[in-house]
């Protein structure tokens, strides 16, 4: 059960972006089914490593394919035959929409569109995540995160300064895109319910790539900002907001409101840094930056990280510096439940981040699906009887 239990979604989707959008509504409660081509292994990530998990099954093993697929359904079914294609339209009369995450120019040739669909099911939803747009210049293009972060100012602000240009360590706009792909089409299921009609709905990695760029892109725009690459992480323009080296570590202070920085300097046992003129307001302490950090460093370095925490947090906003694993393991982490284990049901289980979402529904958390895993339940449940998929199978439509 959930939010969208009831949904019925079916999702052309590989690799990153697409997948880890409908795993989101997915643990709201759709029922997301995986269309997949039997003869090429299905979502190109079941065969992703270098991490396997042993106990699963063969085409659901990679820990990166269960990183992103929980909670749904496997249909194994070839689209680019004509019979594949019937087998589609019939789902899709049972189902309220369409999702995929194809290069820009392959919904049309695949029969995936609002277009291509609507004599059959007028409230369809088709949402449709490519790289670089269905209808540009670059719709044939092959497109990945990291190319898109590359292009759209993410390398040039990461690291520090006079550094190589370095990417963002996670695929975020792969992330950032896929949460856009759900949010889309649940606004258009919302729209179709209400309406009685369906639509084609498009975001891709550029767009959103850009799109997060936000109050630089506008400060830049209009205020003729040009960014730089800050030492230790800091902010751009709030001060102290940056990395400061502790005795055993680092941590990171964001004093981003004016009455933060007395609270900070209060603990730090110099107050009297707060009235000094030349750190009395954000503006100051930004024109002094250098002068402020030489005094906040020495005073930092006098305890450990996890002293200074004690002693900071829920007055002054602040976090230690972390690695994955050390995150994963945090008491927080295990006390907000965000570490989830997968079940299958034939044996061997997996640990993945659970959902953000808290939605209040109790429900199981299932692994990601085996290829083809559901095609007969799926196709059983709209009406195809074991003789008509045994010669669908024949034709090597499905698997």
């Amino acid at each position: 059960m959930g939010l969208l239990s009831g949904v019925r979604i079916l999702s052309v989707e590989q690799y990153g972006a697409g997948p880890f959008g409908t795993q989101a509504l997915a643990d709201l409660g759709a029922e997301v089914i995986k269309i997949e081509n039997p003869h090429d292994g299905g979502d190109v990530s079941r065969s992703l490593g270098p991490y396997f998990h042993p106990d699963l099954p063969e085409t659901a093993k990679s820990l990166f394919f269960q990183s992103i697929n929980r909670n749904k359904k496997s249909l194994a079914l070839d689209l680019s035959k004509p019979e594949g294609k019937a087998v589609f339209r019939d789902l899709v009369r049972h189902a309220d929409a369409v999702a995929c995450n194809l290069r820009g120019d392959v919904p049309d040739r695949l029969g995936l569109t609002y277009a291509a669909l609507a004599d059959i099911k007028p409230d369809i939803v088709c949402c449709h995540l490519t790289a670089y747009g269905r209808d540009s210049s670059r719709a044939t293009w092959p497109g990945y995160d990291y190319l898109v972060q590359a292009e759209t100012g993410y390398f040039a602000l990461n690291g520090e300064p006079g550094a190589v240009p370095t990417r963002f360590g996670l695929s975020i706009i792969d992330f950032m895109t896929g949460y856009c792909l759900a949010l889309a089409l649940a606004a258009g299921l919302f729209d179709a319910r209400r309406s009685g009609k369906g639509r084609d709905i498009d975001v891709s990695l550029y767009d959103v790539g850009l799109a997060n760029l936000n109050y630089m892109a506008a400060w830049a725009m209009n205020g003729g900002y040009q960014p730089e690459r800050s030492e230790r992480s800091a902010h751009p323009s709030l001060v102290p907001c940056q990395l400061f080296p502790t005795r055993d570590g680092w941590i990171y202070i964001m004093a981003n409101k004016e009455k933060f920085f007395p609270l900070l300097c209060k603990r730090l046992g110099v107050p009297e840094l707060a009235s000094d003129p030349r750190f009395a307001d954000f503006a100051g302490r930004l024109a002094h930056r250098e002068q402020l950090t030489a005094l906040l460093d020495p005073l930092f370095r006098q305890r450990n990280t996890g002293e200074w925490i004690e002693m900071l947090s829920g007055v002054v906003p602040c976090a230690p510096i972390l690695s994955m694993t050390e995150a994963l393991k945090a008491p927080f982490t295990d006390e907000r439940g965000m570490v989830a284990e997968l079940r299958h049901p034939g044996g061997g289980s997996a640990k993945v981040v659970g959902s953000p979402f808290r939605t209040g529904d109790a429900a199981d958390t299932l692994p990601a699906p085996a290829l083809g895993d559901h095609t007969d339940s799926i196709l059983a449940d709209i009406g195809y009887d074991g003789p008509r998929i045994a010669a669908l199978r024949s034709l090597g439509v499905l698997a």
